[in-house]
């Protein structure tokens, strides 16, 4: 049976910031967009959340996809819900977060990015959305907090 709904809905999104802490050094993989919006612009591996998938498994999918990493142990962050965030329309973005051992880990850009690279924090680009916000929050938990 199909319903119809009168309410409009949020388009939902997964995006993953993994890190790779070699000593005092702290690295995020992001890629370069290859589309609109924000065409050209650096930003997290990510995107929409099929609708036969778990969000952990479009996590899982988007960072194969878009940087040729696999088998890494993703774990839910955060969800992030501005109005605003997405130019195209409202979308709701579930967070996730791995870590990987010290070594740098070789990536390949793939479907929707152009390019794919380790930038350490102190050197990031702009980043598309709000991505700028979602990374701040995200070290301030795992490696800012005082001990």
């Amino acid at each position: 049976m199909n319903y119809t709904y009168k309410h409009p809905r949020p388009a939902l999104t997964v995006d993953v910031i993994l890190f790779v802490k070699k000593n005092e050094t702290v690295s995020i993989l992001l890629i370069q967009r290859k589309n609109p919006p924000y065409k050209g612009n650096w930003a997290l591996p990510g995107g929409f959340v099929d609708m036969d998938e778990t969000l952990e498994h479009a996590a899982v999918r988007e960072l194969e996809e878009e940087t040729g990493i696999k088998g890494v142990h993703l774990e839910q962050f955060y969800v992030f819900d501005a109005i605003d965030r997405d130019p195209r329309h409202r979308t709701i973005s579930v967070v996730f977060t791995g870590i990987l051992p010290a070594e740098i880990h070789e990536v390949k850009a793939g479907d929707d990015a152009s390019y794919a690279k380790w930038f350490r924090v102190e050197d990031l680009p702009g980043l598309a959305f709000d991505h700028a916000e979602i990374i701040k929050k995200a070290l301030a938990k795992f490696f800012l907090r005082s001990h």
